[in-house]
């Protein structure tokens, strides 16, 4: 049976106040907190229920929190691998000096393993962004996975849309636009190139993709999932029963809606935010019940270990 794996990026609402240019003024001290207080708790039942081990990418500068450290912990009992998401979620990593990206990545590997006692065996990069020096030290840093590349072009020109809208008025995003050799980079599990991490060739690290449809390269998340018409979902869906690994990746505010006391200023500018969370969970719920009946679940960490084991479905 082929493999699939959910993620969950665990991006504090500071980060979509940078996306959108907003002021991180808007957010008090309980929305901060939001993430981990009511995300990721709803997250945790929601995968209890599916019998789903989930693969949580955290933030290393969030886990200074008590109430952070302390569900991450908790998830990890429960049976998530915990990954790493870096340590400040810089949105221009991928083009920083080598010795400030060796940095981020190596201190939110240190930050997750002292919040859960175990060194995180995946990486997902701010942004989705890769770059040589970012992959070169996502292996030197002895991740085994990463789990970064994410090839869908319809989200690619999203991305470059909405950042000129807001140039455009005179707001800056804290957005990066990838490079446009992301859109030609296998949808499949590969080991990459190490000077060149969007083309095939023999890194130590797999890259497992984040999943999208095989032509139209339709992205599969969690925004798909949750926001749009559920036959999009289940039309993209369907293309993808062929991989050798569905990476289905949701992000935390993905269990979380304005009702929770995200800020206006953000929700009006958060779709997603604007879903309530009953029809978002049920809409995962249907999604995961597809996946159980089609594939394997394994974390990204397990996924990995057995793609890299045969080489099997490695392109």
């Amino acid at each position: 049976m082929a493999l699939a794996s959910i993620s969950v990026d665990l991006d504090s609402l500071v980060h979509y106040c940078r996306i959108h240019a907003l002021p991180e003024s808007i957010l008090g001290a309980a929305a901060r907190e939001l993430v981990y207080q009511v995300a990721v708790p709803r997250a945790m039942a929601l995968f209890a229920e599916r019998s789903v081990a989930p693969t949580l990418f955290a933030i290393g500068e969030d886990l200074r929190s008590e109430v952070a450290r302390s569900a991450l912990r908790e998830a990890r009992r429960a049976g998530a691998e915990i990954g790493n998401h870096s340590q400040t979620h810089d949105y221009a990593l991928s083009l920083r000096e080598r010795w400030r990206i060796h940095g981020e990545v190596e201190q939110g590997a240190k930050a997750v393993e002292a919040a859960v006692g175990e060194r995180p065996a995946g990486f997902r990069a701010p942004g989705y962004t890769l770059s040589p020096a970012l992959y070169q030290a996502v292996c030197a840093t002895g991740h085994r996975y990463d789990s970064s590349a994410f090839p869908a072009a319809p989200y690619y020109l999203a991305k470059a849309a909405v950042m000129g809208a807001l140039a455009a008025i005179g707001r800056r995003s804290g957005a990066v636009l990838d490079s446009p050799r992301v859109l030609a980079a296998p949808t499949r599990p590969y080991l990459p190139d190490p000077a060149a991490p969007y083309r095939r060739g023999g890194g130590a690290a797999i890259e497992l993709p984040i999943s999208c449809a095989p032509w139209t390269r339709l992205p599969f998340i969690g925004t798909l999932v949750t926001a749009l018409p559920q036959a999009a979902a289940s039309a993209v869906y369907r293309t993808l029963r062929g991989t050798p690994l569905l990476n289905l990746e949701l992000h935390a505010i993905d269990f979380l809606d304005a009702s929770d006391g995200i800020p206006a200023p953000l929700a009006a500018r958060q779709r997603d935010a604007r879903v309530p969370f009953a029809r978002k969970r049920a809409r995962l719920e249907e999604v995961l019940r597809w996946i159980g009946g089609d594939f394997e679940v394994n974390t990204l960490a397990q996924a990995a270990e057995k793609l890299a084991a045969g080489r099997a479905g490695l392109v």
